[in-house]
């Protein structure tokens, strides 16, 4: 839970190729100065890092890019998503901040408070109010995810802000090497609905596809389809919708391309939080076969 892994890791493919795997929420690492603010003791951190990791996927990565005969490249996170969450916006843009959840938590899956939020910080805030404006308690929706400045920006500038700014620079590596980029988002999530889905209602495929209207193109989707059909079907945007581009390009520019692979943790390991399963080598040999193809394309 503990360690000073490094924040994030480029893993070199071949010189050529266009695809990056993103491997943004694999780790269980919340060091040192990030646990200090987080008021979890440590069997609840625990539990709470079996819910909201995504197990076992630089494992899947590896094993994916072990399998291909050009070797995409993996930006791997070293770092939990408690510490930051760096596919969230880091501002009120960010849809998540409702439910205690942008790119600082403050909330845990269940609901239950992670860190203080802005709430706590401001203590005395009715003093500024009407007096027939009514008490907000400090879980009102309307608050959440908002935590205080002095425990928001040292996390952002610290670990959020630099990587953001080294997957901008890999996204270049690669448009300068091979004309394009592929990004590829591995995750998985949970069976059953957690409290913290914000559009957990609808089809929880065995293979959930995330796309973005400017940077997925049709054949991308396609060839996703096909590579990941043994699992049972393949849905798209349900539970979870969109992928990750580097705000340097995202919406501008079409050589960037994306996919969100997200896999439904019973396909491939015990949960929540427990060991991988045989069905971990199909998850990384079916993503080994979509690298592969999207590699084989011609650079539009």
């Amino acid at each position: 839970m503990n360690g000073t892994s490094a924040p994030y890791s480029l893993v070199p493919g071949a010189p050529d190729s266009p695809v990056i795997l993103h491997v943004p929420h694999s780790s269980r690492t919340v060091p040192a100065d990030a646990r200090s603010g987080i008021v979890l003791n440590d069997e609840a951190l625990r539990r709470e890092l079996d819910h909201i990791t995504d197990s076992h996927t630089a494992r899947i990565a590896a094993e994916a890019a072990a399998r291909c005969a050009v070797a995409p490249w993996r930006f791997v996170n070293g770092l939990s998503r408690l510490v930051v969450d760096p596919e969230r916006f880091p501002d009120e843009r960010e849809e998540m901040r409702a439910v205690g959840m942008g790119a600082v938590y403050t909330r845990t899956t269940h609901g239950e408070p992670l860190r203080p939020d802005d709430t706590l910080d401001r203590p005395d805030d009715t003093l500024d109010r009407p007096d027939d404006t009514p008490d907000r308690p400090n879980d009102d929706p309307d608050r959440l995810g908002h935590p205080g400045a002095s425990a928001e920006q040292p996390l952002l500038e610290r670990y959020f802000h630099p990587y953001a700014a080294a997957m901008t620079d890999a996204v270049a590596q690669r448009l300068a090497a091979a004309g394009r980029a592929v990004i590829i988002d591995v995750h998985s999530y949970p069976t059953d609905r957690l409290p913290y889905e914000l559009h957990g209602d609808g089809p929880r495929p065995p293979v959930c596809l995330g796309t973005d209207a400017f940077h997925t193109p049709p054949d991308l989707l396609t060839h996703a389809e096909k590579a990941f059909t043994g699992f049972g079907g393949t849905g798209i945007n349900s539970p979870f919708a969109g992928t990750y581009v580097p705000l340097k390009y995202h919406g501008t520019d079409r050589r960037v391309t994306a996919l969100m692979i997200e896999i439904r943790r019973d396909v491939y390991m015990t949960e929540p939080g427990g060991p991988a399963g045989p069905g971990l080598a199909r998850v990384a040999a079916a993503l080994a076969e979509l690298v592969e193809t999207v590699t084989a394309m011609p650079e539009a």
